[in-house]
């Protein structure tokens, strides 16, 4: 278990982080039209919906299908510098959100998720794949670090 100074100096490095990410991020888009629905391997595994709010900013979540109830929301901002090779045509965005955990297994948990991740937008097929770790500091019962780690595909519906 981490003491308060522990987790003092985590959250500290966290805003530090988020706030240089949001600094190197751009207002340029890789938007996709209509709702993701798709699959997710790690931590959860299971369902993945996303929705993206404007042209770099999407609210995503995901609902475990095995094991312990796990359900995740976060607020996603996508950076305009895309890592793209020029034989692909679509499109290598990071993000990076924060957004918030519930996790039944022994007992309920309820946690705050930096997710930070990748994803790659097909240019000519409404699909995403991604992959993203996302540290997770627990709150109730107990105060607890941990770490999520995940990819997935999605499918956009028009």
């Amino acid at each position: 278990m981490m003491n308060r100074m522990e987790i003092k100096g985590m959250l500290k490095k966290t805003a530090l982080f988020s706030a240089l990410c949001a600094a190197c991020s751009g207002s340029e888009a890789f938007a996709r039209e209509g709702v993701g629905v798709g699959l997710i391997v790690g931590e959860p595994t299971g369902v993945s919906l996303k929705y993206w709010l404007d042209r770099s900013t999407a609210i995503d979540a995901a609902l475990a299908v095995n094991g312990p109830f796990q359900f995740h929301a976060d607020y996603l901002v996508h950076s305009n510098k895309s890592i793209t090779p020029s034989e692909l045509k679509g499109r290598f965005p990071w993000y990076y959100g924060i957004g918030g955990r519930i996790k039944n297994s022994h007992e309920t948990e309820v946690g705050v998720r930096v997710p930070v991740g990748i994803s790659y937008l097909f240019a000519d097929a409404p699909l995403d794949l991604f992959a993203e770790v996302a540290p997770v500091v627990d709150v109730a019962p107990t105060v607890r670090l941990g770490l999520n780690g995940a990819a997935g595909i999605r499918f956009y519906l028009p």
